[in-house]
């Protein structure tokens, strides 16, 4: 006999009236079924690829569907749980993180539908398969109204199940895969993997090792150094390395989100939990699940933030703003400063309890100015890049121009670098360097110190952007705070 056939919330909802009048064959003769193709071992190994770092739930009063399902998906899986009811699921949701949950909307107590609904309004986005017994065109309305990301008539065979299952596996990794390639077009994106570090000098080598070993493990670690010396491509390297590769890396930058909404952001919130809030959202833990979130600029956040970013690292959950409602995390941190956080504890600016966590493993970033004989490979690669972004012919540097930049002292570091040599291949030119040590400058003068020299280049180059201070950051290749910190200093 066939079973009913199955359903998606995208096909015609009028069919369920005409299918549920079918014959119903119980699970138990389902389950004995050859209810997969057995095409060949590699296209079963493709066909679930991914799916042994996915736990599942599954909510559904009748034993006999719970051991049928749980017998298809342990070997699948990482982590099958099963529930009765409603009452007896929720606790399971605060223990771990659970990618999907196969509810049956016909429960004791509470329905799946209403519990379902529950879920979305609490910040729960991750997607929920939908079975009932029952094909009425209400119920699947209600069950689309309120977050099903498919829907099943019972009884099903197990290949319309794993069918169903897949889609929403692919579809939650698209959609994660989709906001962070957005985030990375955004900020340009970085080189990954442990060639994104060019160069080979004495300063270098250190760091290369050390990203092979941390990529090994899933410590926090701080990574310091000034602003522009790669950390993110530090970070982005121990992601590439390590076995959370499979997912995905989600940067932020600290201190270029406004402090009232930076919780929002990475928690996430729920429909009303503050003026403007129009819909749920998922913050960057969501995004990250399973894989790896580099805050860089780490010393820039808000002292109620440093709170509750404590509190998810040690307790590995976190809770959306505007809900009671805890979630499970799986994600590595790893945090990037170009501040001296010693320093800000001590002057009461940063919390020493989360210096302490973040600072399992400390990643120095050497400056440009200690590896000067990385610049020429550093110099190759960035016109090898630029060229292609810009559409411009490449150009090879000559001699002289190499020596210049090398004896320069590099403020902004291999970003400012970078921006030279955008400048360079678009104009054709690029002004006098001046060395670190007080050589000429392009007004001729000697014997004037490092921060003299970086002084005069900042104002001239704020000059240039005709007072734009974030135009000016970015030609630099600094933060706008730092800019802003050192104008502060200087009284510009």
């Amino acid at each position: 006999m066939t079973p009913l056939s199955f359903v998606r919330p995208y096909d015609s909802l009028h069919r369920m009236a005409h299918d549920s009048k079918d014959v119903r064959m119980p699970f138990d003769q389902i389950s004995t079924m050859s209810s997969f193709p057995r095409d060949s071992d590699e296209q079963q190994n493709d066909a679930f690829a991914g799916w042994q770092e996915r736990a599942i739930l599954i909510v559904d009063d009748e034993p006999g569907v719970q051991s049928f399902l749980q017998r298809a998906l342990v070997e699948r899986c990482a982590h099958v749980a099963t529930a009765g009811s409603v009452e007896e699921a929720a606790p399971l949701l605060t223990q771990r993180h659970f990618d999907l949950i196969i509810l049956d909307n016909t429960l004791p107590g509470k329905s799946g539908v209403e519990w379902l609904q529950e879920l979305r309004e609490m910040g729960y986005h991750n997607d929920v398969v939908l079975m009932t017994a029952f094909a009425d065109l209400d119920t699947a309305i209600r069950a689309l109204r309120a977050g099903a990301a498919d829907f099943l008539l019972k009884p099903f065979r197990v290949n319309q199940m794993l069918n169903a299952i897949g889609r929403c596996f692919d579809r939650a990794h698209l959609r994660r895969e989709n906001f962070v390639l957005r985030r990375e077009l955004d900020s340009h994106g970085e080189q990954a993997g442990i060639e994104g570090l060019v160069g080979e000098s004495a300063a270098l080598q250190p760091i290369r090792k050390a990203i092979v070993r941390l990529a090994a493990v899933p410590t926090t670690v701080l990574i310091t150094g000034e602003s522009g010396t790669g950390k993110e491509i530090a970070a982005r390297a121990m992601h590439t390395l390590s076995k959370r590769s499979r997912n995905h890396f989600v940067p932020l930058n600290c201190g270029a989100v406004p402090p009232e909404i930076i919780e929002s952001e990475l928690f996430g919130h729920v429909k009303g939990a503050f003026s403007g809030a129009a819909s749920s959202r998922e913050g960057l833990f969501f995004y990250a699940q399973g894989g790896t979130l580099f805050l860089d600029e780490v010393g820039e956040l808000p002292s109620a933030m440093q709170v509750k970013l404590l509190r998810a690292l040690e307790e590995r959950r976190i809770r959306p703003v505007g809900t009671e409602r805890e979630i499970p995390i799986d994600v590595r941190v790893i945090a990037a400063t170009n501040r001296n956080l010693q320093e800000e504890v001590a002057a009461g600016r940063f919390r020493a309890d989360l210096y302490y966590r973040l600072n399992v493993v400390q990643l120095p970033m050497p400056p440009l100015r200690d590896r000067p004989e990385d610049i020429p490979a550093l110099v190759s690669s960035f016109v090898r890049q630029l060229s292609q972004q810009l559409g411009v012919p490449p150009q090879v540097p000559d001699a002289a121009l190499l020596r210049s930049m090398q004896s320069y002292g590099w403020p902004g570091n291999v970003r400012e670098l970078r921006n030279l040599v955008e400048r360079w291949l678009i104009l054709g030119s690029i002004p006098a360097m001046t060395d670190a040590q007080g050589g000429e400058t392009e007004s001729g003068e000697h014997d004037i110190s490092l921060e003299a020299v970086e002084k005069r280049h900042i104002i001239k180059v704020l000059a240039e952007s005709g007072g734009n201070k974030s135009e000016a950051a970015r030609r630099l290749g600094v933060s706008r705070k730092t800019l802003e910190r050192k104008c502060a200093e200087w009284g510009v």
